[in-house]
């Protein structure tokens, strides 16, 4: 290596010719203004490979220079030909480095400067010894990120081309970071006729230089994320992969996750991954990388599967070899659906059944879309497994901190579902776990169930509920409580058989909570007795027509006619009706938390509904007992636990807690229908568990309305003494009231106003004791006045006689006078409106 104090030769005693071989291309020609000053005294192979490179950098599978040290993060890939250019560079060549570091100054013409920076570029390509050849000369760096700043594009991209291939290497990246080419590469992309070279060279420096962790956070920081995402969009593919390398070392990252989220990262990334996309190798697996990295957040995850993407667990190819397909047996569709048989005579070789769908006799049936997406889905996996190529793209994906166990990929949702479902039928246990809690992530909406649904995951979840693994059953149940969510797919769910593999599993004594919750969840939407009328009007079938192949409203149980559906699916709940099983349900109202409490009341109120002796027959009202009277309820009467009525968890507690009360009480209403059930509970005892609940203006008041309309009934079938305590009036004043107060403040339909003024009114007119201070302490008197303005005439006339009455107590007066009636009144009276003299009236009440 030439020292710094040696000077080279001068450039005007250079004979260019004898450098460069006669049969030389013409890059190296000596009369080529982009490379005369590019002397290397290299064999003419090598010094054809440089000159093939540097002339035309763009070309090539990858983005960023040879990084010559081992990284942990992700890196732009070396352009083709730098392995033919070794790093031990010696000769001629490294002798005028020091003259062309030199001719970078400042005080030197601007063509000698871009033949200089071209020359060093191209000479930096020879690996990391060229690139150590350069650094050892201090500012040279300055000088060239200086160059960034040139009116020359070749400059630009030359100066751009060299921070790329120093930042290479691990030792140099934060030299050209503190040199200040990040802020200059940021001002260089905000050019709007940038050369495509230029911004792939710039990008591809950002790309090495976030690498680092530190240098990431600073990139992550400044406008060049904006800048990145705008040019994933970019024309050029080579721009793109650039771009879609530094997103990717950002999203390494955890803080960057929201910045990228907000700043609209994953539809730009997303549709590289699509199967109808097209793009570079590079830019789908950089956009890969930054989607998984992105997944791993619970609510990222959601915009990822929204924009048509499901993320996959890796299992290893070893894992599908256990798939063995059912090649002999009569076609199906995904989800079990049996196809008609329109001939019984065999084909020679097989052809009827290989061929099966492709000609249908029946005009009239059509494949839905959902179901022909699982068809080719399904097609495409199998295929891939029996041939053993399933999993082959990721055996390059290098190891990262993640685990086997927790290696995803990202597929297209048409193949990740088929995927998932087929990983259900594998043998590994492990697989299975991971698959079936990738589905429980992906039901994120209806069209991702439905989806599941047709693909036959289904089928395979229920069978799965049967294995003795307490790991295959959790994440088997969750899936399935997640598929639930549905209608549709709960029916489904109920007609595939759950309901007996649920019912043993809850007999369990030592089962886990999580489970018994997810597992009520499902079993109280399956059985929700609010869901058949649906069934009835709704769902069912029309003039008890039959379900066919490819009906809109979903199949069951595909060629049953209505009324054996209903056989069916009564059948199968009759698994409900156990004695044992209804006992535990009890065993939980009594112990559990209020979450797990009102599922446990909702299933209690089917079997109610069907059979009420045997909820009575077990100790249902300690049961009872014990959810009115919630812990959360009597916080409030503790000064000490004041500020946690202001808290989150305090709030969410309370909403639990009214959820398990009005459950119960729905309960309680339907059992009072029976004299056994009368006769056996302590009507008093009730009664004042209710009312006490009744005056709590602790839970929300959507959730009064059972508890209201079981104390009615219970004093009414009780006999109780209504003149010591009299229940309607407690009715009146804790429920109805604030109800009505509620939707005339919430509504947006003035007919829902009108009604609920109205009925107010009425209520107050019959004298109710205690009706007005209840009016008045719900904040009643704002929503009044404005009616009174904006409301039909109708609702005029009842909100001036509700003010009207309220006036009557003098100590109201300065609560509507703030509620601002007086200017009100006064437009009424003025405006000669009709009811101006009850107007009047109230007006000089108010006065007096």
């Amino acid at each position: 290596m030439l020292p710094s104090t040696i000077l080279a030769p001068s450039t005007s005693n250079l004979n260019l010719s004898q450098l460069v071989p006669p049969h030389a291309p013409p890059e190296l020609h000596p009369r080529n203004p982009r490379t005369r000053l590019t002397i290397l005294s290299k064999p003419y192979s090598k010094l054809a490979v440089v000159a093939r490179v540097s002339s035309n950098g763009h070309d090539g599978i990858g983005g960023g220079a040879v990084d010559a040290t081992s990284q942990q993060h992700s890196s732009s890939p070396p352009p083709p030909g730098i392995d033919a250019v070794n790093s031990t560079s010696s000769g001629l060549g490294d002798g005028y480095v020091a003259l062309f570091v030199r001719m970078l100054g400042l005080d030197h013409d601007p063509l000698d400067r871009e033949q200089a920076i071209v020359a060093l570029w191209k000479y930096s390509l020879g690996g990391k010894k060229c690139i150590d050849a350069i650094m050892q000369f201090p500012g040279c760096i300055n000088l060239i990120v200086n160059l960034l700043r040139s009116e020359s594009s070749s400059a630009c991209e030359a100066a751009a081309g060299l921070l790329r291939s120093l930042s290479s290497v691990n030792i140099y990246r934060n030299a050209v970071a503190e040199s200040g080419a990040i802020e200059e590469i940021n001002r260089l992309l905000r050019q709007s006729s940038l050369p495509p070279e230029v911004k792939e060279q710039s990008l591809s420096t950002l790309w090495n230089l976030s690498v680092d962790e530190n240098l990431c956070t600073k990139i992550a920081k400044s406008d060049i994320l904006l800048l990145t995402i705008k040019y994933l969009d970019d024309e050029d593919i080579k721009v793109k992969e650039a771009a879609g390398g530094i997103l990717a070392n950002l999203a390494l990252s955890r803080v960057n996750h929201n910045i990228m989220v907000e700043a609209g990262v994953i539809p730009k990334l997303a549709k590289f991954l699509t199967s109808n996309s097209e793009g570079s190798k590079v830019i789908k697996k950089e956009a890969k990388n930054a989607l998984l990295e992105l997944v791993k957040d619970e609510y990222f995850r959601i915009f990822v599967i929204e924009e048509g993407l499901v993320p996959v667990p890796l299992v290893g190819a070893a894992a599908y070899k256990s798939f063995t397909p059912s090649l002999h047996l009569w076609p199906t569709l995904p989800d079990g659906t049996e196809i008609e048989r329109t001939s019984r005579q065999s084909s020679r070789f097989g052809a009827s059944e290989l061929l099966l769908g492709l000609n249908i006799d029946d005009k009239n049936a059509q494949i839905e879309e959902a179901k022909a997406n699982a068809i080719i889905g399904r097609t495409q996996q199998q295929f891939l497994a029996r041939i053993g190529a399933i999993e082959m793209e990721e055996k390059t994906i290098p190891h990262s901190e993640c685990s086997n166990d927790q290696r995803l990929t990202l597929l297209p949702w048409v193949d990740g579902v088929a995927r998932l479902v087929l990983i259900l039928e594998l043998e590994d246990k492990s697989a299975i776990v991971r698959a079936a809690e990738a589905i429980a992530g992906a039901c994120i909406n209806e069209h991702m169930r439905t989806a599941f649904k047709e693909a036959g995951a289904i089928r395979h979840l229920v069978r799965l509920l049967n294995c003795d693994d307490n790991a295959v059953q959790w994440a088997v149940i969750q899936a399935l409580e997640r598929l639930s969510a549905s209608n549709v797919v709960c029916r489904v769910i109920e007609a595939e058989g759950v309901l007996r593999p649920l019912v043993s599993i809850l007999k369990c004594s030592d089962i886990a909570a999580t489970i018994v919750e997810q597992s009520l969840n499902m079993l109280a939407r399956i059985l929700d007795p609010s869901k058949e009328m649906q069934l009835k009007f709704y769902d069912g079938p029309v003039n008890g027509s039959e379900k066919t192949f490819g009906a809109k409203n979903g199949d069951v149980s595909a060629g049953l006619s209505g009324t054996e559906q209903a056989v069916s699916r009564e059948n199968t709940r009759n698994n409900i009706l156990d004695s044992v099983f209804i006992a535990h349900l009890v065993e939980i109202l009594k112990s559990s938390s209020p979450r797990v409490q009102e599922k446990a009341a909702s299933v209690l109120e089917f079997v109610a509904l069907t059979d009420p002796t045997l909820v009575i027959s077990v100790d249902i009202d300690s049961g009872l007992n014990s959810v009115f009277q919630q812990k959360v309820l009597k916080i409030s009467d503790v000064e000490s636990d004041v500020e946690d009525q202001f808290s989150e968890a305090y709030v969410v507690e309370l909403e639990e807690a009214g959820l398990a009360i009005s459950a119960a009480s729905r309960l309680m209403t339907r059992l009072l229908d029976s004299e056994e059930f009368r006769r056996k509970i302590n009507s008093s005892h009730f009664i004042g568990l209710l009312l006490e609940i009744l005056r709590s203006s602790s839970i929300p008041l959507h959730n009064k309305d059972w508890v209201a309309a079981c104390l009615v009934k219970l004093s009414s079938v009780s006999g109780y003494n209504t003149n010591f305590n009299p229940i309607d009036v407690e009715v009146t004043i804790h429920e109805t009231i604030p109800r009505l107060i509620e939707q005339i403040k919430t509504s947006f339909s003035q007919e829902a106003q009108e009604a609920a003024v109205v009925e107010l009114n009425r209520i107050i007119s019959e004298g109710v004791v205690d009706s007005t201070g209840a009016i008045i302490s719900e904040g009643a008197i704002y929503p009044l006045v404005k009616l009174i303005q904006e409301g039909s005439e109708k609702a005029v006339e009842a909100s001036l006689s509700i003010l009207y009455n309220l006036s009557m107590d003098s100590e109201n007066h300065s609560a509507l006078v703030a509620a601002g009636v007086v200017s009100a009144l006064r437009r009424i009276v003025l405006a000669n409106r009709p009811h101006w003299e009850r107007a009047l009236h109230l007006l000089r009440s108010l006065q007096t």
